[in-house]
């Protein structure tokens, strides 16, 4: 449902919550805990959590991690999955690769390509850390038909679009 724009802020419209976002709004501080650093860092299994600390890696350098859970992707790839420019990708890429996280490999069918993939040396823990961190939405997923789950996709998908503009 469209909001009418009722001041604006930093040169774009605030909304002013309608009555039935009430209670969409008032869940979002519930998930708060799942995202706390100590929870995510108590789920990391070693030798991840050491080599993650040692090489100061952020949320941010882990969030390339599940996207090279089905195989190998161009940085390019990375990039637009997400959501960020090329050059930050390269940079997310090159710091978890000179820890040792993910290995970079020329694409054999286009020399200009750099593929990227998961260290053999740390593809087990992050398969089980991202498995024990994704439990509770796939959980939470499988109670949907495919027709909510498709909405709660594209409702969180344009909710990450409106956070990332």
């Amino acid at each position: 449902m469209p909001h009418a724009p009722q001041t604006e802020s930093a040169g774009r419209p605030v909304h002013v919550p309608a009555p039935a976002d009430v209670e969409v709004i008032g869940l979002i501080p519930l998930l708060a805990p799942y995202f706390r650093k100590g929870l995510v860092e108590g789920a990391m299994p070693e030798p991840l959590l050491g080599t993650m600390k040692a090489h100061h890696l952020t949320p941010r350098h882990g969030a390339v991690l599940p996207q090279l859970l089905a195989g190998e992707l161009t940085v390019g790839e990375l990039a637009r999955r997400l959501r960020v420019s090329l050059p930050t990708a390269s940079e997310l890429v090159g710091a978890l690769n000179r820890a040792g996280i993910v290995e970079r490999d020329e694409d054999p069918a286009n020399r200009r390509r750099v593929l990227v993939s998961l260290s053999p040396d740390y593809r087990p823990a992050i398969e089980r850390f991202i498995a024990t961190r994704s439990e509770p939405l796939l959980r939470a997923l499988d109670t949907l038909s495919p027709r909510d789950r498709a909405g709660f996709v594209a409702g969180l998908a344009a909710w990450t679009r409106e956070i990332l503009a």
